[in-house]
């Protein structure tokens, strides 16, 4: 969850995030179920948040130091607060670095972090023989509910200010990109794409879903009459994205990228 680092882009909310918990807690399962070791000593959750992620590691590493690592003061209190016992830093990702250690592990950070190819190959460098790097990220800028978010942003009095926000936007690289970036390092490399179909209650609620991440940076630019100018034109151009199914819901497809690398 965090490009710019989370605390670079104000305003990160850990009640609003947690809204849709279980949506997006999935991919972090999904991508631990194909972590390839079986046990641990240290373990690092990279963009943990409030501490989700954290959890789930925690659960399937009893016996190792898990560290939750992320540079929003917000989400770590509330992280703090979800697991007492657990281990939290703040840092940008995007200048720290680990101690050696079994698994780096990100659901849904990097996509914040400015020159993250960087940065990855950084922190793979610091993993032991072995060890593994294990991430994943939204890729789903060309889906409905971020190309209107670039078509509003471009239109009004807000176009000029919001060149700023959308430079917080990174494209996601294509998966041979990666996989050209670690294989020096790394002695087997696993890429895929899942696109998950988030049943929602409606327009209204996908705009609460990307108020919790990829509106963010916008509203941050905008005084109050112009966020709600701004959210009413998002909600009625979302209605004709995303018809109502049978059922009055709608279907909010998310592709996200997967990637686990084990260190040579």
């Amino acid at each position: 969850m965090q490009g710019v680092a989370r605390d670079h882009v104000p305003g990160w909310d850990a009640r609003l995030y947690l809204k849709y918990a279980d949506e997006r807690t999935r991919p972090a399962r999904d991508l631990l179920a194909q972590v390839p070791i079986a046990d641990a000593n240290l373990v690092y959750d990279l963009g943990c948040g409030p501490g989700n992620s954290t959890r789930l590691l925690a659960e399937h590493f009893p016996r190792a130091e898990i560290v939750g690592i992320d540079s929003s003061a917000t989400m770590l209190e509330e992280a703090r607060r979800a697991l007492p016992r657990g281990a939290f830093e703040q840092a940008d990702l995007a200048n720290w670095r680990p101690r050696p250690a079994d698994l780096l592990f990100s659901n849904a950070a990097f996509q914040w972090v400015p020159e993250h190819l960087r940065v990855l190959h950084a922190l793979a460098e610091t993993l032991p023989s072995g060890g593994v790097l294990a991430m994943q990220i939204p890729d789903n800028l060309a889906e409905p509910s971020q190309v209107l978010i670039r078509e509003i942003a471009a239109r009004g009095t807000w176009a000029e200010r919001l060149k700023r926000a959308e430079r917080a936007r990174q494209l996601i690289p294509a998966p041979s990109v990666y996989y050209d970036l670690l294989r020096p390092l790394c002695r087997q490399i696993d890429l895929w794409h899942t696109i998950y179909h988030h049943v929602l209650a409606g327009a209204p609620a996908i705009v609460e879903w990307m108020k919790g991440t990829g509106l963010r940076p916008h509203l941050a630019e905008l005084d109050s009459a112009e966020r709600q100018a701004f959210l009413a034109a998002y909600e009625a151009r979302l209605a004709a994205a995303y018809p109502a199914l049978a059922d009055g819901r709608v279907l909010l497809p998310f592709p996200r990228l997967f990637l686990i690398a084990v260190k040579n």
